[in-house]
């Protein structure tokens, strides 16, 4: 694999100065059922699909692709339109990510990932809930047949990709791992754009004056919009239409969602007299502090004139009324036909993505500065050294100066696209300033490597500011040219009125959690309110129905809420979302069920790996179902392992074979924490009975030792500021990181789409030749109380809550909703592998769920984390030997646990035993992931 690929804008640039031309009658069309050539694991059929015969019927199952061969006459600029149908079930809800080659290259880094997105479409009017308000709709999958022209997926760019073609024969590969339909694909050269000046000439000459009222478009009740997770706002703002006081109601596009990619909506409308019409917009752009916000507007499916490619939308805190207008502020005429009409909104940051590429190469050269540094200096700063800048290092001065330089015309070009100043331009002229400062004192420059690498971050955060373009719509107004437009924003004396009403109504709550209401079932949610309304609202849908037990779902904003509720009585029945230490403190006390006691609890157990239930075990009880779980994977970057020669490491012994191959590289490894070590060596932490940390053993010793020379030995860094940061700019391309890397890399760096891969953690090889890979990660889980009069309902509930087919339809339900960053990671397998996972990764995640083990919990283990960090400290920072440093926070733990068994009434005070826990072991892979794995 290549180490890296110009971007389209680059590569489009080379290609003109080449002599690439765009003007020119070029146009090759071609059916998708001819293909010439496909993979050997394509699942490819020709057949009819909703209507339209002989189209490619693709049931793509993993990473698979098609050939087309194509005879090019004309030499040029080709833009690629295809007609494509995503395939609409409950199992397939993302776009379909397409990778495109020409002749077998990809020729710039956007073709490795394009979006062909889906229409979705919310279904109106929303439902109720018990308090009035308005529940979330749920978006429908509304997808048909459809032709887009193929653009960047992170809508970088206001037209579409392009590809620079000779005379002569080529190949065209298309690639993707999600199936879809396609019909047809043109290749013909991009359609120039006018601007206004000469498309109104062009126009008919203005008819008639037309009257008439105008033409209001709610935004929120979009024909169809491209992407599930572009949700609706509620807005209590006086003129926000529309509006029932008191009550949420969802009447706008929210700005927060619709700030990203290519994100579209589209609207209908009918016009009653062809004519010249006006377009104004209530808008309110008030997320990133005196930055503009850019879009692309478009009437009747195409860009009407050039300044609608990207039109900005300026900062203000309060809503405004746009009237879509040149610098004069002279209303554009845009000419409709009479009938219908549509107008559509597409999300860019085309005017800023030269500034964001600039941004990013400095960050790259920033890196490039920091590891000559690290080379010169050795990664130390001692003091006592003394430097010539000049002499060890020459040109870098130049070249830290020529950043500076660069960083300051990105500046200035900013404030002419935003109209002004703002935060981003802010940064990067402090950025410049210290970079000044630096260069005034070269010779201290190496002794200040840090400073360096805090710009680099800074670089990065700056260049995700530029890529949000946030913008709230509450309205679209379409007005004969000669009528005015209606007023769009409130006057003064009616925001001051709103503002009244919203002052009162806030002192009337709705729900309070102190209020139970003893006729339901009361569940209590840890988690944000999306997660609570969906959960509502399939209580309502599903369990209610099917069960005849009424439940209200609650949000619960604290845990030290539901300590204190506890502790006065008032505890729900049912409480979800709770950290995995949580259950283990209240069964301690007597607060929980013990779940052991209905006697179907066995088949519950099954749903999850037996490790996942280690920490809610108490007693010969368990008080705490698993539900969600957050895995530590092994993330590479494919790019640079590749270029280095080196394969994913199996085995730890894999890994200490790879770090001098990164380190002469100036790359390193995560830091890694200490579990897999004693987990994957045989040790425990704690005795069988919890009475004693197990970590004295030999095994115990040995595992230490391994977990500290990794860092004494291996020379991997004690702390990495950021992982993600560092993986995403390539100088730690490797280490083990949970969930949330995942989501993060999937949602805020689509760059890197395609570079980078999990795989299960390395372990140790067995005696069977097995490699075990023990390790653990944060889960949730959800309780009943002890309290509850309910223990028959609550027990239904949690069984049907983590039940497959809820968990499957609520993971589904709330990534549509939300989209890719609230990815539901539930602990049910059976779930799990029916949310929509690459199949690459969800097999590496199947294997390294084999190996799930949690640490148990027991009275004073608490004290577990705290002593291990710093015998890690005492042995890899201060030099200790590791057997000292280990046997001195044993005797840590071991003090602290024997206080705790004899407060909670294990042990006497004599130490003598009264109630061994007898924990559960778990030292065998689990074999329910077996059937998953297969299928």
């Amino acid at each position: 694999m290549e180490d890296s690929q110009p971007s389209f804008s680059s590569k489009l640039e080379e290609w003109k100065k080449s002599g690439a031309k765009a003007g020119h009658s070029g146009r090759i069309t071609g059916s998708a059922s001819g293909y010439a050539r496909k993979s050997d694991n394509a699942h490819i059929q020709v057949g009819k699909v909703d209507g339209r015969s002989n189209v490619l019927d693709w049931s793509a199952q993993g990473e698979e692709w098609v050939e087309y061969d194509v005879t090019v006459a004309e030499a040029g600029l080709y833009g690629i339109d295809l007609t494509y149908r995503p395939v609409t079930d409950d199992k397939h809800r993302r776009p379909v990510l397409l990778q495109v080659m020409v002749d077998g290259k990809t020729d710039f880094l956007e073709a490795r990932s394009i979006q062909l997105d889906r229409h979705w479409q919310d279904p109106f009017p929303a439902a109720l809930d018990p308090n009035g308000d308005e529940v979330r709709p749920i978006a429908k999958d509304v997808s048909g047949w459809m032709t887009a022209s193929l653009r960047d997926a992170g809508g970088a760019f206001a037209e579409p990709l392009q590809w620079f073609l000779t005379p002569g024969r080529h190949t065209l590969r298309f690639s993707t791992t999600e199936p879809v339909a396609l019909e047809s694909f043109v290749l013909a050269p991009p359609v120039p754009l006018s601007d206004y000046a000469e498309v109104r000439k062009a126009k008919p000459a203005p008819a008639p004056a037309i009257k008439g009222a105008p033409i209001v478009l709610e935004a929120e009740k979009a024909d169809w919009k491209s992407d599930s997770s572009l949700s609706l706002r509620y807005d209590n703002d006086i003129g926000t239409t529309p509006a029932k006081r008191g009550s949420i109601t969802f009447n706008t596009v929210d700005g927060k969602r619709w700030a990203s990619g290519n994100q579209q909506l589209a609207w209908t409308f009918e016009v009653p007299e062809s004519g010249y019409y006006k377009i104004g917009m209530r808008v309110k752009q008030s997320y990133s502090s005196n930055r503009s916000t850019f879009r692309s507007i478009l009437i009747n499916g195409k860009v009407p004139f050039s300044e609608m490619q990207a039109y900005r939308f300026p900062y203000d805190s309060a809503w405004q009324g746009i009237q879509l207008a040149d610098k004069e502020n002279k209303p554009y005429e845009f000419y409709l036909e009479k009938g219908t009409n549509t107008i559509s909104m597409r999300t860019t940051q085309a005017p800023v993505k030269p500034m964001i590429e600039t941004l990013e190469s400095t960050g790259k050269k920033l890196m490039g500065l920091t590891d000559e540094l690290k080379a010169l200096t050795g990664g130390s700063t001692d003091p006592n050294r003394t430097w010539t800048i000049a002499k060890d290092l020459p040109g870098f001065t130049d070249d830290f100066k020529s950043i500076a330089d660069s960083l300051e015309d990105i500046q200035k070009r900013l404030t002419v696209v935003n109209g002004r100043d703002d935060a981003v331009t802010q940064g990067i002229l402090t950025t410049v300033k210290d970079i000044r400062a630096l260069l005034a004192r070269e010779n201290d420059i190496p002794y200040k490597t840090d400073r360096l690498v805090t710009m680099q971050g800074k670089m990065a955060d700056l260049v995700q500011q530029l890529k949000s373009q946030p913008l709230q719509l509450d309205r679209i107004y379409i007005v004969p040219v000669q009528e005015p437009l209606p007023r769009m924003v409130a006057p003064f004396y009616k925001r001051v009125e709103g503002a009244m009403i919203n002052f009162l109504y806030s002192f009337k709550s709705k729900e309070r959690l102190s209020s139970l209401d003893d006729d339901v079932l009361n569940v209590w949610v840890l988690r944000g309110r999306d997660y609570v309304n969906l959960l509502q609202q399939l209580c309502d849908e599903m369990f209610t129905p099917q069960t005849g037990i009424k439940v209200k779902v609650n949000l619960l904003p604290d845990t030290n809420l539901l300590v204190l509720m506890n502790a006065g009585g008032m505890a729900p029945d049912v409480a979800l979302g709770l950290p995995q230490e949580l259950p283990f403190d209240y069964a301690i006390r007597n607060g929980l069920y013990d779940l052991t006691t209905f006697s179907d609890f066995g088949e519950l157990y099954k749903r999850f790996a037996p490790g996942s239930w280690t920490p809610f075990y108490y007693d010969k009880g368990y008080y705490g179902v698993p539900e969600t779980q957050s895995f530590s994977m092994l993330y590479y970057r494919k790019d640079i392992l590749d270029r280095l020669g080196l394969k994913v490491p199996n085995t730890w012994q894999d890994v200490y074979d790879m770090l001098p191959v990164l380190q002469q590289n100036n790359l390193n490894m995560m830091p890694v924490q200490h579990m897999p070590f004693f987990y994957q060596n045989g040790a425990e932490y704690f005795s069988k009975d919890g009475f004693h940390t197990a970590l004295g053993t030999e095994k115990g010793y040995q595992a230490f030792k391994e977990w500290t020379d990794l860092y004494n030995v291996y020379a991997v860094d004690q702390q990495v500021a950021s992982f993600y940061q560092s993986f995403r700019s390539g100088t730690v391309p490797i280490g083990i990181a949970d969930f949330s890397m995942y989501i993060q890399l999937m949602v805020a760096a689509p760059e890197l789409n395609g570079y980078w891969g999990i795989a299960p953690i390395p372990g140790v090889r067995q005696a069977d030749g097995d490699v075990a890979r023990w390790m653990g990660g944060g889960l949730q889980a959800s309780v009943m109380f002890k309290q509850t009069k309910k223990p028959d309902e609550s027990w239904a509930f949690m069984k049907w809550w983590t039940s497959a087919e809820v968990q499957e339809r609520y993971g589904t339900d709330l990534e549509m909703l939300n989209g890719l960053s609230f990815r539901w990671n539930t602990s049910n397998i059976e779930a799990f592998v029916h949310l929509p996972w690459k199949p690459d990764d969800l097999k590496s995640i199947l294997e390294q769920w084999r190996w799930f083990k949690e640490i148990p919990n027991v009275p004073g283990g608490y004290f577990l984390e705290r002593e291990l960090q710093n015998a890690w400290n005492r042995t890899v920072v201060d030099g200790m030997n590791y057997r000292s440093s280990l046997e001195s926070s044993i005797g840590e733990i071991e003090r602290e646990m024997q206080r705790k068994l004899v407060e909670f009434g294990h042990v006497d005070s004599g130490g003598r035993a009264l109630r061994p826990m007898e924990l559960p072991e778990g030292n065998k892979p689990w074999e329910g992931v077996k059937p998953y794995v297969q299928n």
